[in-house]
């Protein structure tokens, strides 16, 4: 069992920056693929970035070069540093681990709240 907990959100201009964390417990952090997802408005939840355990990461094409994803395995933690923000990046973001072995196993976080005023 994983708990994973978000925090950073908040309102932001077009082209700032935000920092979202995600704090994860109760398992053992390095064998989970940890990934943020984002949900906006009448949208389905879709994929913004993801890295392994490893340091592998995978980003959304609408976010390459301004997103950046990264852990530190030893404080089970995992960031997510956006930067030139659109008002389309709007949306609750949601920490999510998963399993590396064993997919179906995953654990979300409550969801925190990014809006990019134009």
């Amino acid at each position: 069992q994983v708990q994973v907990v978000e925090s950073g959100g908040g309102l932001v201009q077009t082209g700032g920056s935000l920092r979202l964390s995600c704090q994860a417990s109760g398992s053992i952090f390095s064998i989970y693929v940890m990934g943020w997802y984002r949900q906006a408005p009448g949208k389905q939840r879709e994929l913004v970035a993801s890295i392994t355990s490893t340091g592998s990461t995978n980003y959304a094409d609408s976010v390459k070069d301004r997103f950046t994803i990264s852990r530190a395995n030893a404080k089970n933690t995992v960031n997510l540093q956006m930067n030139s923000l659109k008002p389309e990046d709007t949306a609750v973001y949601y920490c999510n681990a998963r399993h590396a072995l064993v997919p179906s196993i995953a654990y979300w976080g409550q969801g925190t709240e990014v809006t990019v005023s134009s």
